[in-house]
């Protein structure tokens, strides 16, 4: 009776049946009613679902590539409290419903017409964002976000800070914040500086993007799935009842894709970033791309001085200050910095040229790196005083992510098994073929983790008498 009830509602919509039909089967008759409600041709901008132990959003402004604006995060942030607080919550998923874009950004354009007139909602906004992005960061429920497609900006604080980060061959991740003569916000700052070596600062200065399982050798995904295999896996997921992360892990991995054997896109250049982007000033990595003069590096400086300079120098103060900071003192500096964004110029003038009138010419203010001087970037940014300050919730900050082990290993993780650094392992002289077992051990066989390690070893070893030295 419930079922021909709920079907008589929507007899016209075929799909509907099917999945109604289909839900009948999966969770019982009894429960159909309330996951119907999942479904209802009423399209909010986030929908919610749940299945079994799962509870997802789903991000449903698909004709704007999901970019996310205030209205969604007041949809997630209370609902994403009340399941952290149920017990019959056992995994939050977060995915999207267009197949070009998980999440193509924040609506930057609404934020600096906002700005303009006053609106208090453009601060607003970015206060909210960093206060979902940070209990994300610090959920004792696990959360899986399915970047599928476009991952950008405010779509990277929705999935990076997760411990489990599933690209597909469809994502394509970037935070081209300093094009648009802003800095890469939303936990960024305590995110970058934590990839392999200068990674990060490449990757915040320049805005270059990362494509499929560039992403996880990077470490911005923790697990590559075909994007065919992900209804399979989100019905895995919510069928588990378990919130213990290592057997979410595992159940991931079951799903994960072979190494297709593609070469990571930023490896054979990753001495030169190294090297280049290793400085504290951008006079000095200018200088340093110039002398390099290899194709990399003259693309490279061609493409820095199309951004914005203040932008360029704010975010490498931000990223040297933030290794050392915790992530709530990240999220708290960023928050001080956007209001200093939205009283200057760049902000306003890079948003306005990119994705309004798209003429893509914006004439920056000051114009050259030359003319942004580093007690302009102090006054203007890090020691003024403004008048509003990010209140988080209580939780616990970090200086590292708690989940890494998620992951693929890290450049620092195999410098210090190999240096002796890691106490839980007994690392005098092993070679290549020891510290390759000794992670497939630690990661449970985890797919990718002979690839990674093996291209750490070949850039940043050499071989010695009965082992292996680490090169600086």
């Amino acid at each position: 009776m419930l079922r021909s009830n709920i079907l008589n509602r929507f007899p016209k919509n075929p799909s509907v049946i099917a999945r109604a039909s289909k839900m009948q089967t999966a969770i019982g008759q009894s429960n159909v009613e309330r996951a119907y409600s999942t479904i209802s041709p009423k399209q909010n901008e986030v929908i919610h679902q749940k299945l079994y132990g799962g509870r997802t959003f789903v991000l449903n402004r698909p004709k704007v590539l999901n970019s996310l604006n205030l209205p969604m995060i007041r949809q997630i942030y209370p609902q994403l409290q009340a399941w952290e607080q149920s017990d019959l919550c056992k995994v939050i998923l977060m995915k999207s419903n267009s197949p070009k874009a998980y999440c193509a950004g924040g609506d930057v354009v609404e934020v600096v017409k906002g700005a303009a007139n006053n609106d208090p909602n453009s601060l607003r906004f970015f206060e909210e964002e960093y206060r979902l992005n940070y209990t994300l960061s610090t959920l004792k429920t696990p959360f899986v976000a399915l970047i599928n497609g476009i991952t950008m900006g405010g779509g990277v604080g929705l999935s990076v800070h997760a411990p489990f980060r599933i690209a597909t061959e469809n994502t394509l991740f970037a935070m081209p914040e300093t094009k648009i003569g802003f800095f890469p916000d939303v936990g960024g700052s305590f995110f970058l500086p934590r990839l392999d070596g200068e990674t990060g600062t490449y990757l915040a200065l320049t805005g270059d993007r990362l494509k499929g399982e560039d992403t996880l050798y990077a470490g911005i995904a923790t697990h590559y799935v075909p994007a065919a295999r992900l209804e399979a896996l989100e019905e895995r997921l919510c069928e588990l009842d378990t919130s213990d992360s290592e057997v979410i892990n595992l159940a991931i991995e079951d799903f994960v894709s072979e190494p297709t054997g593609q070469e990571y896109s930023l490896a054979k250049h990753r001495n030169t970033i190294d090297t280049c982007f290793r400085h504290d000033t951008i006079e000095e990595i200018f200088e340093s791309l110039e002398k390099d003069d290899s194709e990399f590096s003259k693309k490279t400086l061609a493409t820095l001085k199309e951004m914005s300079p203040t932008s360029l120098k704010v975010t490498l103060r931000a990223l040297r200050s933030a290794r050392k900071m915790n992530i709530a003192n990240c999220f708290k500096m960023e928050y001080h910095l956007v209001q200093s964004f939205l009283a200057e110029k760049d902000f306003a003038e890079g948003v306005t040229k990119a994705l309004v009138t798209k003429t893509r010419d914006p004439k920056w203010s000051p114009s050259t790196i030359s003319g942004v001087s580093d007690q302009f970037v102090e006054e203007k940014f890090f020691a003024v005083n403004h008048p509003h300050a990010l209140d988080l919730p209580e939780a616990l900050p970090y200086l590292e992510y708690p989940h890494r082990r998620m992951a693929l290993p890290s450049e620092e993780e195999v410098r210090k098994l190999i240096s002796g650094d890691n106490f839980d392992a007994n690392s005098a002289q092993m070679d290549q073929k020891a510290i390759i077992e000794w992670f497939m051990s630690d990661r449970q066989g985890k797919h990718g983790v002979v690839e990674k390690v093996q291209e750490i070893l070949a850039r940043k070893t050499r071989s010695v008498l009965g082992g292996l030295r680490w090169i600086n």
